[in-house]
């Protein structure tokens, strides 16, 4: 039996599940493999106190794990980064939610953001939540929760497709209308392995990056919406697939990266910089704004229960962008 909503609400549980390798192996053995939080004697301590589970059920420390178990832990409650807790409620019924999330504020728990994630601000209001698609903590604007399991599956099984419009704000003058029709893939000779280059679908290399086990289709129209001082443009983007990254790694290969990307911005060095907390003044003078400047603008969808066709609309923040 898993734990209960309002459980995972006031008590962060870090989990794994045992691969097949390690079926058989002693449980303080694979914490101490798995996890640099403490060596064997300190996972034992862990366990004698009551801190690790193993299928949702108190540990011992002599117990054994198997193939798919799902050994967890409760870390210690400690002080979370400042983030922005504010958001709105644009639409609300039995079934779903659409929310106008903030910048600067994860969707899920992640490194230190438990409380201030905005999976536990709303959880907190309206009980047990899924998001049907998510934002990068730094971008803001439009996104849907799933308030039932039914909910759920019926946004996510293809019958109800979304239609998403993006606002973002380019280094450079962009004119006119782009089709970017392509492959998105992992940027090899990027140090950052999450980062991902967009080729053109009739590039003369776009035949052999197909052939990258990364390699996705993506399609984005990239439209000029205004010009903003200082060599800027805002863009409109509207997404013909939904892609980690479409957005901002489309843009940087065309050439008109994101202001205030730390990624796919002006130097990916301060994407690392920031890792290690190591960012100067001159470095963030580079990146023009605190955080990036994309926008989730426009969310269009059919309900899938009363067959309502829903649209929401979300400006620009241009008070936090000076535009």
């Amino acid at each position: 039996m898993g734990r209960s909503f309002a459980d995972k609400l006031a008590r962060r549980q870090l989990y794994s599940h045992v691969p097949e390798v390690e079926d058989g192996a002693g449980l303080p053995d694979y914490l101490a493999a798995h996890f640099s939080r403490f060596d064997r004697a300190g996972w034992i301590r862990a366990i004698e106190t009551g801190l690790v589970t193993v299928n949702d059920r108190p540990a011992l420390p002599g117990a054994t794990v198997k193939r798919h178990d799902r050994v967890g832990y409760f870390p210690p409650e400690m002080p979370e980064p400042d983030a922005e807790l504010q958001y709105r409620v644009l639409h609300e019924d039995g079934d779903l939610l659409v929310i106008d999330k903030p910048g600067n504020l994860c969707m899920h728990p992640t490194g230190p953001f438990f409380r201030h994630t905005l999976w536990h601000l709303v959880g907190s209001r309206y009980g047990e939540i899924r998001f049907v698609h998510r934002l990068d903590r730094e971008t803001s604007g439009l996104v849907i929760a799933a308030r039932t399991r039914r909910a759920a599956a019926a946004m996510d099984n293809g019958n109800t497709p979304v239609h998403k419009e993006y606002l973002a704000l380019v280094t450079g003058d962009f004119r006119g209308r782009v089709h970017a029709e392509g492959i998105l893939v992992h940027d090899r000779s990027s140090a950052v392995r999450k980062k991902k280059r967009f080729v053109f679908a009739d590039s003369p290399d776009a035949d052999a990056t197909r052939l990258d086990p990364t390699a996705e289709t993506a399609v984005t129209d990239l439209i000029e919406e205004s010009h903003a001082p200082s060599d800027m443009t805002l863009v409109r983007a509207v997404l013909g697939t939904g892609r980690q990254h479409q957005v901002r790694a489309t843009l940087y290969s065309l050439g008109f990266p994101l202001a205030g990307d730390k990624l796919y911005g002006p130097d990916e060095r301060l994407f690392l910089k920031i890792k290690s907390q190591s960012l100067t003044g001159d470095d963030l003078a580079k990146l023009r704004f605190a955080r990036q400047a994309l926008h989730a603008a426009v969310l269009e969808f059919r309900h899938p229960f009363t067959g309502e066709n829903l649209r929401f609309e979300s400006p620009f923040p241009r008070t936090e962008f000076q535009f």
